[in-house]
C-alpha cells in the first residue's frame, strides 16, 4: 500500500513525534509499503533527513514555545499535497496539538482518507482530560479526584488535597505539569501549565505504582510497569531518555489484578469510543485501587514505546505492528470484536 506517515508538526511533543514517525516509516517499508514521511510543519522528509533523523534521538526537554511558533505549519496546504491525497492510509505518529487533538483527523475525514488512531471526535474527547474523566466516571472508571483552575483567580486546594498534580488540560508527554507540595506552590505551578494551554487541571496526586495498558483491535495488552529512576513520576526525562525509567512488560501483578486492570482500560478506551488502538495509563495505590489518568490516542510509536512494548510481550514485533494498524486502517472492522 501507499502509505503517508504523518509526523513532526508544531506541537511542544514534536521531538517525540518526529522519533515516533521515522522509526515507523522504517518498519513499514520492512513490511513492504512504499512510505513517504511528512513533517506537517516543513514538508516531505529526503531518505537523507529520514536517515539523519533516525540516528537522532529526544531531547532532554521539550521545544520551547518560541521555537514551536515558527513551526505554524498550514493545514489547507497539506491538503492539497499530492502525496498526501494520493496514499491508501496515512499513518498519524503526531503526538500532542492539532495532530491529535482531533484537528488533523476532521481535515482528513472531508478529504475522504483513510488513516490510523481514531476519529476526530473521539481524539478531542480524549485530548481534553477534563471532558475525558467525567466520561471515565461515567463509565464507572476510578478517577482521582479534580477541578479545573479558573483562568485568572487563585484556586481553593481543600478540595484536592496535596500534594496535587497541575497541569494542561490538553498537553501529553508530561509537558508543563508540575506536583505541587505546598498551596504556595500552586499560582507558579498554574502559571507554567498556562504556557502550554489556557486551561489548567488540578488533579489530586495518587501516591504508587505506574502502570500503563495497550488497547489493539478492541483487546487489552500486557499490563507493563514503569519505576521512573530520577523522579516520583514518569516525567519528560525519564519517559524519553535512556535509563530515565525501567519499564517492565508484562508487569508483575496477579491474575485477578491483570484481569481488572485490562477491563478497566478496555472500559475507558470504549467510553471515549476510540478506534483501533490507544494506551490507558494508571496509578495503583497502596489499597490496590486502579486509578486511570488518561488514554492517550496516539500513543509513542518508536520500537522502545510503551505500546510497541506491550504488544511484544503479546507476541507481536514491531513491524508487525505497524502493518496491523495500517491494515485495519484501510479496511476497518464494522462489527467491534467480542
Amino acid at each position: 500500500m501507499k502509505v503517508v506517515v504523518l509526523l513532526g508538526g508544531n506541537s511542544a511533543e514534536r521531538d517525540v513525534s518526529i522519533a515516533s514517525g521515522v522509526q515507523v516509516a522504517k518498519a513499514l517499508r520492512t513490511a513492504g509499503h512504499e512510505v513517504v514521511a511528512i513533517d506537517t510543519a516543513r514538508g516531505a522528509l529526503s531518505s537523507a533527513e529520514e536517515l539523519r533523523l533516525l540516528a537522532g534521538g529526544v531531547r532532554k526537554i521539550p521545544p520551547g514555545t518560541e521555537a514551536l511558533a515558527i513551526l505554524k505549519g498550514d493545514s489547507s496546504a497539506l491538503s492539497k499535497n499530492g502525496q498526501l491525497r494520493n496514499s491508501d492510509v496515512v499513518f498519524l505518529a503526531l503526538h500532542g496539538g492539532t495532530g491529535e487533538d482531533g484537528t488533523i483527523q476532521a481535515m482528513l475525514d472531508l478529504a475522504g482518507l483513510s488513516y490510523t488512531g481514531s476519529g476526530h471526535a473521539p481524539s478531542a474527547m480524549a485530548m481534553d482530560k477534563d471532558v475525558s474523566k467525567q466520561l471515565f466516571r461515567a463509565a464507572g472508571i476510578p478517577t482521582p479526584d479534580w477541578l479545573m483552575a479558573p483562568a485568572n483567580t487563585e484556586v481553593n486546594i481543600d478540595a484536592i488535597g496535596l500534594p496535587a498534580v497541575v497541569k494542561p488540560n490538553t498537553q501529553g508527554s508530561t509537558i508543563g505539569l508540575t506536583i505541587v507540595q505546598e498551596a504556595t506552590g500552586l499560582s507558579s505551578a498554574i502559571e507554567e501549565a498556562k504556557r502550554y494551554d489556557e486551561e489548567v487541571m488540578i488533579e489530586r496526586f495518587v501516591p504508587g505504582r505506574e502502570l500503563t495498558v495497550g488497547i489493539l483491535e478492541d483487546r487489552a495488552l500486557p499490563p507493563g510497569e514503569i519505576i521512573p529512576k530520577r523522579s516520583d513520576i514518569f516525567d519528560y526525562e525519564s519517559k524519553y531518555q535512556p535509563g530515565g525509567a525501567e519499564e517492565i512488560f508484562p508487569a508483575t501483578l496477579s491474575p485477578d489484578q491483570v484481569h481488572e486492570i485490562q477491563d478497566l482500560a478496555l472500559k475507558a478506551h470504549r467510553a471515549l469510543k476510540l478506534g483501533a488502538y490507544s494506551r490507558v495509563d494508571f496509578r495503583l495505590d497502596e489499597a490496590g485501587i486502579f486509578w486511570c489518568l488518561e488514554v492517550n490516542t496516539l500513543p509513542g510509536m518508536t520500537s522502545a514505546s510503551l505500546l510497541p512494548k506491550a504488544a511484544k510481550a503479546a507476541g507481536i514485533e514491531f513491524e508487525e505492528l505497524c502493518d496491523r494498524i495500517v491494515r485495519i486502517a484501510a479496511h476497518p472492522p464494522q462489527v467491534r470484536p467480542d
